[in-house]
């Protein structure tokens, strides 16, 4: 079911790239869809006690009228954060549904997971060709864990405003080589704090019923949520420096977003 969301908020935001007055309903539809797919996936969230989805999930309804109302009267801003998704789309949809290409990223990192890990002295096993385990602990490495995601977002966002080839290299170096490495990084760490269980703290909170849980939760979801989350920032600082356009487009999303969220608040003046 995710998947065909997903898959319909592609092709919705493919559409939107190609010229002509349907552009802002393909986009809006984009938007929708990956809402939806956002809520699909509120279930497999709680599971895993993994609360920052589901925020963003709850947060998604107010962004998605805010910005199908800024398509809908032709704003630019809008359409700009929906070419960033488009582009992002772009990166993205090869890993995500040719199984041949993401099966293969995937046990790309993998072994170099892996590889981190024997550097560390710290001996694994593979159960199966993307199981890595220890200590009859288990980590299945998935699309998810390869970093594509962040990198797909980030260089969506980068292509948000015209810039010059320069530019266009300086932002791919800045985001796809770092975020891919800092990413074996942290597939390194929660596997060494899950499978050594390094954080077996406040069952109630982080155990889901599942042995040793606890250790992935606090790494995974907690340790290493909140360290990407900061990592993100500057990265996205350090596209803003090689293109001040983005800058000012962060600025011009704000007061967009911001002014919509003062008049629902009658506090717009």
């Amino acid at each position: 079911m995710i998947e065909y969301l997903v898959l319909l908020s592609c092709i919705g935001f493919l559409l939107f790239l190609v010229p002509g007055r349907h552009r802002k309903y393909a986009a809006i539809a984009g938007w929708i869809f990956i809402v939806l797919a956002l809520f699909a996936n509120l279930d497999e969230y709680f599971k895993e006690n993994n609360f920052l989805y589901p925020l963003m999930a709850a947060l998604s309804v107010p962004f998605l009228y805010i910005t199908a109302k800024y398509l809908l009267i032709d704003d630019d801003r809008a359409f700009h954060l929906s070419r960033a998704a488009a582009v992002a789309f772009i990166i993205y949809a090869p890993f995500g549904y040719i199984p041949e290409v993401g099966n293969w990223l995937i046990s790309l990192v993998v072994g170099q997971v892996v590889w981190i890990l024997d550097m560390l002295h710290f001996s694994v096993s593979l159960a199966d060709w993307n199981i890595i385990t220890r200590n009859n602990y288990r980590v299945e490495i998935i699309l998810g864990c390869t970093g594509i995601q962040s990198i797909a977002i980030l260089l969506g966002v980068a292509a948000a405003v015209p810039t010059n080839t320069r530019q266009k290299i300086l932002a791919f170096l800045i985001v796809a080589p770092t975020i891919y490495f800092l990413n074996l990084l942290r597939n390194a760490f929660v596997i060494m704090a899950y499978t050594e269980q390094w954080f077996p703290y406040w069952p109630e909170i982080a155990g889901n019923g599942e042995a040793g849980y606890e250790s992935f939760f606090w790494a995974h979801n907690v340790i290493m949520e909140l360290t990407a989350l900061v990592i993100l920032v500057f990265i996205a600082y350090g596209l803003f420096f090689v293109i001040p356009k983005l800058g000012s487009f962060a600025d011009d999303l704000y007061r967009m977003y911001s002014c919509e969220v003062r008049k629902a608040f009658g506090k717009d003046r």
